[in-house]
């Protein structure tokens, strides 16, 4: 089982090509005491470069690895039906012997929708679907029939085989960055992921402002709103850019070249200001 504690690390894989290096890559991360090797979904190389199937790729890190957790950074919902979603990471979550934590989005990257066919909805609908399939996702981990009829999926009396063996089911993550999503996130997910870049739009907006303590104290007030009485058993993430340097000056400002930001406007926030 994925242990729980007050600090952890892990690291999302994004370079990936054979089997041995993948396998190689999995052992290393557990040898340096990494909690969970994290997964991305991506049918296409914008942004991360080109990735492995998620759900196959997961189960082989597994295999050659004892105690480390295994993850998803996160499944596009629009990928795969719920029904299939819930038995695919259930039987991860058993054959790993408890390692699976489950990240789940609403899907953001408009490129690969438009590549792939798969009709690009609004955010709002995006986020109302995969909202309708974590309820049936729970429902099918519990082990018990599960009836439900909404919007954009419906089932009748449906079991699902097998129960994960984190029961009630593995830690669920979700991440975002806006109001409506980190609300629900508290009041739904194990573990919570704080986004100060934006996809809304369908690609990332990367706006510095969004970085600064008050920004980020603004979205763990809404995760907050969302938990009430449990937010003491939340879990907060998230993906920190790290820069190894001896020239902090000159890395900054090199980071800042990169991103296109504005130095002005960080000054006035209160950022980047050392000389």
């Amino acid at each position: 089982m994925c242990a729980r504690k007050p600090f952890r690390f892990g690291v999302i894989a994004e370079q990936m090509s054979t089997r041995k290096t993948w396998i190689a890559k999995a052992q290393h991360v557990e040898e340096l005491g990494y909690s969970t090797l994290l997964i991305r979904d991506h049918f296409v190389p914008d942004f991360f470069g080109n990735q492995f199937a998620p759900i196959a790729a997961m189960m082989s890190a597994a295999d050659v690895t004892t105690t480390l957790c295994i993850g998803t950074m996160v499944i596009d919902n629009d990928f795969r039906h719920p029904v299939m979603l819930a038995k695919e990471a259930a039987t991860i979550d058993l054959l790993s012997g408890g390692r699976l934590e489950f990240g789940i989005g609403a899907g953001w990257l408009a490129s690969e929708y438009e590549q792939s066919g798969i009709p690009y909805n609004p955010a709002g609908v995006r986020i109302s679907r995969m909202i309708e399939s974590i309820a049936i996702l729970k429902g099918l981990w519990s082990g018990e029939p599960v009836t439900f009829q909404g919007d954009h999926y419906q089932t009748e009396n449906l079991t699902s085989f097998p129960r994960p063996a984190q029961q009630p089911h593995p830690p669920i993550l979700i991440g975002g960055g806006s109001k409506r999503i980190l609300t629900y996130a508290g009041r739904e997910a194990d573990i919570v992921s704080v986004l100060t870049t934006a996809v809304g739009s369908g690609v990332v907006a990367d706006e510095p402002l969004n970085r600064t303590t008050e920004k980020v104290a603004e979205r763990i007030g809404w995760i907050r709103d969302g938990a009430g009485d449990r937010f003491d058993q939340i879990e907060l993430s998230m993906i920190p850019a790290v820069i190894v340097t001896d020239d902090l000056r000159g890395s900054t400002l090199a980071l800042i070249k990169k991103k296109g930001w504005q130095t002005s406007r960080l000054s006035r926030s209160g950022t980047c200001q050392r000389p």
